[in-house]
């Protein structure tokens, strides 16, 4: 009997989608561990099967060797070209199976790029089809997957499949030629390592270098400040000279000449100003995984994961929009309704469903989804960090529909002896929107004493701080995803992607993110042979040649060709200085090695250095003295986690210190010395 052919992306998406689309009892049975649900709907038999993210990806089609550049490519079964993907053949299968008897289809995947890619290649590659009808949802909740298949469109969406292809190819060709580039050079040096680059990796990495560089070559300057601290009637108040920095000496002595022995001041002016703060923005992906890592210290990668499977379980909206726009079709009083039940959320809801609900929107929109938003439905299950995250995205969405906060700053300049010191506090005098976001509201209270003018001030201390000025700050996990969202590298969902592959080859490390003696030799070297790897106007370029494919203005022929003509110039260069780029990558790597591998000196013979060791033959890590063999001292390691050294001796025995960090986990140091008695067994939060 011939039945609808339903598609999902995850298998989650597609048992919610059973479950709400079936009038009586839906049937769930599996082929090859695969599950696929049975359902009838009016007079409707339908079939609902899921994939499992990409079923495919690229590979050259007719590979010899380790040659570039190349182009020629096809899309194979993931499972065919990648041993991390041999689970995938099992869905393969199943939809294979599944779609023999359909007389119709039905696309389901999350509605954007890569959802609609992966659709599109199940529809032609497995079930042998043109086109099929497409289901659009934002939630996975019942009513709206509902409304989704009662409203399906009778195609899918080709110009957003072509652009998804499009990408796919167009980053195939730059990291593959390019990898293949870079690994070749250092290997014409007589070293081997595989070195990685890309279409928005080497902008990126560029990036992160030349901030580096920056920080680098700053030169502070000095400058003095003078500082008053004096008892008033209600308390303690310390103000700063009105000319805040003195950058000449002399000028900042005139005055410490001119104040000191005062012993008494005047309060000359209070001036107060009150302003209103207004509610924060919905939460597209990108400021949500700023904001997660600036109250949560959750990652952007990590907090892109979470979101993703908060809102397979249906407890929110789709979280890789651009959008920071509400629309009234979601049903905000619903929503509050519904998060009314919760009890953490009971009370503030309750407040806001006495008043008319209009958000404070952004001005970031998106054509397919909507800003992120909690669904209602409760959460269960869920472990702390998805708790926490959860909880942000609530408190988001509620203070979006508060009213502004009212802050005052007041400002009270200090006369002495006719020199004016100036004291400045803001503080919150009606919460708003802060009592719904509450504990995220970022921003320093600063309580000033009541005074009044002409009221005496009891000068305590003035003091001159000789200080200089800062550098730069290095970028976090955040501030670079941000900085490559301002410069449109990239998209809202690969950002977090490509700054993980900048860690995960040692181009770059740290919390507070720095470049590697490899990452920096890897840019000053593309810079100087072949400084196109690294332009991002070209990757700009094609950003925008992307979304003009979407909107059918441009052909992906014309794209790619353009793309592999300038490839081929860029890596024709390349070959010409393959052994000077070579010779340069082998000294960086082998000093990024050395560095990151260093434990510290040997306790035992004095002279060499404590380094973590591979070996070859146990396949297990220790750390041994690099005087070998001279000096035969080891120590042994665990075999799992990031391992590094904790850059302090033990306090008990001197012995160096390590740090083993394990996903999931806090970090945990230990002394390597196994006879210390102070031995530390317990992680410590760093």
């Amino acid at each position: 009997m011939a039945y609808e052919l339903i598609i999902t992306e995850k298998p989650k998406a597609a048992e919610k989608i059973a479950s709400a689309l079936a009038d009586g009892k839906m049937i769930k049975e599996s082929y090859k561990k695969v599950s696929y649900y049975k359902i009838t709907r009016g007079k409707k038999d339908i079939v609902v099967c899921c994939a499992v993210g990409h079923l495919f990806g690229l590979a050259e089609k007719d590979k010899k060797g380790w040659v570039y550049p190349v182009f020629d490519i096809e899309w194979v079964p993931s499972f065919e070209q990648n041993n991390g993907a041999k689970f995938t053949k099992n869905y393969v299968d199943a939809i294979k199976k599944a779609s023999k008897d359909a007389d119709s289809f039905t696309v389901a995947c999350d509605y954007d790029v890569e959802g609609e890619l992966i659709g599109f290649n199940i529809l032609r590659f497995i079930c042998k089809q043109k086109d099929a009808n497409r289901m659009k949802f934002s939630t996975l909740t019942k009513q709206d997957l509902i409304n989704a298949y009662e409203k399906k469109s009778k195609t899918i969406d080709h110009g957003l499949a072509s652009a998804g292809e499009t990408r796919h190819e167009l980053d195939w060709y730059y990291g593959i030629n390019l990898s293949r580039a870079l690994t070749s050079a250092i290997k014409s040096a007589g070293f081997f390592k595989v070195l990685s680059s890309g279409r928005v990796q080497g902008p990126a990495l560029k990036i992160i270098v030349d901030k580096d560089k920056e920080i680098k070559a700053f030169k502070p300057v000095p400058f003095w400040q003078i500082e008053l601290i004096g008892d008033v009637k209600k308390g303690k108040i310390t103000a700063l000279h009105e000319k805040d920095k003195f950058w000449d000496k002399k000028k900042a002595d005139k005055v410490m000449k001119n104040v000191n022995d005062q012993k008494l001041a005047k309060i000359k002016e209070v001036k107060k100003t009150k302003f209103k703060q207004a509610p924060p923005v919905p939460f597209d992906l990108t400021t949500m995984q700023i904001e997660a890592y600036r109250a949560l210290r959750i990652s952007p990668k990590d907090a892109l994961a979470i979101a993703q499977e908060l809102y397979t379980s249906g407890f929110i909206s789709y979280p890789r929009t651009s959008s920071q726009k509400l629309p009234k079709e979601i049903g905000y009083k619903k929503i509050l309704e519904k998060l009314s039940k919760q009890k953490n959320y009971s009370r503030l809801c309750n407040e806001l469903l006495k008043k008319g609900l209009a958000p404070n929107e952004g001005k970031s929109t998106d054509s397919a989804h909507p800003a992120i938003y909690p669904t209602g439905i409760s959460p269960k299950g869920l472990e702390d960090q998805e708790l926490k995250l959860y909880d942000l995205i609530v408190k988001r969405f509620m203070s979006v529909f508060a009213e502004p906060a009212t802050k005052e700053t007041v400002v009270i300049k200090i006369d002495c002896n006719s020199e004016i010191f100036i004291a400045k506090g803001t503080t919150t005098v009606e919460k708003g929107w802060h009592v719904f976001y509450e504990p995220y509201v970022s921003g320093k209270e600063e309580e000033l004493p009541a005074v009044k003018e002409n009221e005496n001030v009891n000068v305590k201390e003035i003091n001159m701080y000789d200080k200089e000025t800062q550098p730069p700050k290095h970028y976090t996990p955040a501030s670079i995803i941000k900085e490559l969202a301002k410069r449109n590298l990239g998209t809202k969902a690969t950002r977090a992607q490509i700054v993980d592959t900048l860690f995960q080859r040692g181009y770059i490390n740290g919390k507070s993110i720095e470049a590697t003696e490899l990452g920096i030799s890897a840019v000053e070297t593309l810079e100087k042979y072949c400084p196109k790897i690294l332009d991002e106007e070209l990757t700009r370029h094609f950003e925008v040649e992307m979304n003009e494919i979407e909107e059918g203005k441009k052909k992906p022929k014309e794209i790619l060709n353009e793309a592999k003509q300038g490839l081929k110039e860029i890596l024709s260069d390349f070959k010409k200085k393959e052994k000077d780029i070579g010779e340069g990558l082998k000294e960086a790597t082998i000093e990024t090695r050395n560095k990151e591998s260093f434990i510290g000196k040997c306790p035992i013979c004095k002279n060499g250095n404590l380094r973590i060791i591979f070996s070859k033959k146990t396949k297990k890590r220790f750390i041994a003295c690099d005087a070998y063999p001279k000096c035969k001292t080891t120590f042994s390691l665990p075999q799992k986690g990031l391992v590094k050294s904790a850059d302090k001796p033990c306090p008990e025995c001197g012995y160096p210190m390590v740090m083993v960090i394990t996903k999931g986990r806090r970090p945990w140091i230990f002394c390597i010395n196994p006879n210390c008695k102070g031995k530390q067994t317990e992680s410590k939060d760093i």
